[in-house]
């Protein structure tokens, strides 16, 4: 019998929460030997080591803040890579949303591990004295995850007005960043549903023109010699497939740190190419938590895939024959995972 195809999506900022506080220490055996390499580099900056992170209670000031969650984000998602069955398995793609790009070009091969750390570190701490701008989420979808069309037009004029951007295109949300000054007026203007809108905690107003000036701190910091050819055709942002024959790692070094930290960053069309292009048996999403399952489910009944059309088909899919595998949820890591990753945990 041949191997599934799956294609890997690698979460971004936010998706270390309290509810995951303790994920390296339960899932983190196999990435052993990587996570003290990490925990050395930030031990010799003077910085609270990965470990000693994940052991604490969470707290949002220190465990959101870009120094501290970019990698231990990517440590999370790291372990959770290597704990993928690949005899059963085959890895056809790798996606990521925001942050996430910098996952995918790692575990794609686009970065060796020490460059992985160095890029991450380097890109999460550049704002580690004053954030500029913020992000709000906001929903334009209704309770069946159908596109609002009349919310979305309005949320569309009402963002221009504000001054803000579109950050991120996230199923059926919008991320939105700004200046301060023009997400208070959002988060007054905006129709308010259940929670939304709500400001994002420390997130800087990433994919806007607002970050050009880091974008441009980055290009002469990070050089171009960390970058090279994938092994597994890598999504962009933009829907861009990075493939391993055709890359030009120049070229990914130039996307990566300057459309990518300026301009739109379009999940939901990077979800769309890596489903039609690739065709997976199965998607797996990984860890920390499961903070980008319901964006994907919208995405993938937005485009009617395999007969899901709604939340309810998504939800009922999920009960029985999951096309999505989340491995922060326990029962669907087990379908995916090595059967000695527990022996490997008690050791």
């Amino acid at each position: 019998m041949g191997k599934e195809r799956i294609v890997i999506i690698c979460p971004g900022r936010g998706s270390y929460t309290r509810e995951t506080s303790g994920y390296l220490k339960t899932y983190g055996a196999l990435a052993k030997h990587r996570i003290i390499f990490m925990d050395e580099k930030r031990n010799t900056a003077g910085l609270p080591t990965l470990s000693e992170l994940d052991s604490q209670p969470f707290k949002a000031k220190i465990h959101m803040k870009g120094e501290h969650a970019s990698t231990l984000i990517y440590a999370c998602s790291l372990a959770d890579f290597l704990s993928i069955d690949q005899s059963r398995f085959e890895i056809v793609a790798i996606t990521g949303n925001s942050m996430g790009w910098y996952s995918a070009l790692a575990l794609g091969g686009a970065l060796k591990h020490e460059n992985a750390y160095t890029l991450i570190d380097t890109m999460g701490s550049m704002m580690k004295d004053t954030i500029i701008g913020g992000q709000i989420i906001y929903s334009v979808t209704d309770d069946n995850w159908q596109v609002d069309e009349a919310i979305k037009e309005k949320t569309l004029k009402e963002v221009e007005k504000a001054g803000a951007n579109i950050s991120i295109y996230l199923g059926g949300y919008f991320v939105i960043g700004g200046e301060q000054k023009a997400l208070d007026k959002l988060l007054k203007s905006l129709p308010h549903k259940d929670k939304y809108p709500f400001q994002l905690p420390y997130h800087a107003a990433y994919h806007t023109p607002l970050l050009e000036s880091v974008s441009g701190k980055a290009l002469t910091t990070i050089p171009k010699q960390m970058f090279q050819k994938p092994i597994v055709p890598l999504v962009d942002g933009r829907g861009y497939i990075w493939s391993p024959w055709a890359t030009n790692s120049n070229d990914l070094w130039n996307y990566t740190l300057g459309h990518q930290v300026c301009k739109t960053y379009d999940f939901t069309t990077a979800m769309n190419v890596a489903i039609k292009e690739f065709c997976p048996d199965k998607l797996v999403l990984l860890g920390p938590g499961n903070t980008l399952g319901g964006s994907i489910g919208q995405i993938i009944t937005g485009q009617n895939w395999q007969d899901i059309s709604c939340k309810k088909d998504f939800t009922n899919r999920q009960k029985t024959d999951p096309f999505l595998i989340s491995l922060g949820i326990p029962e669907q890591r087990d379908l995916i995972c090595h059967s000695y990753e527990k022996q490997a945990a008690s050791t």
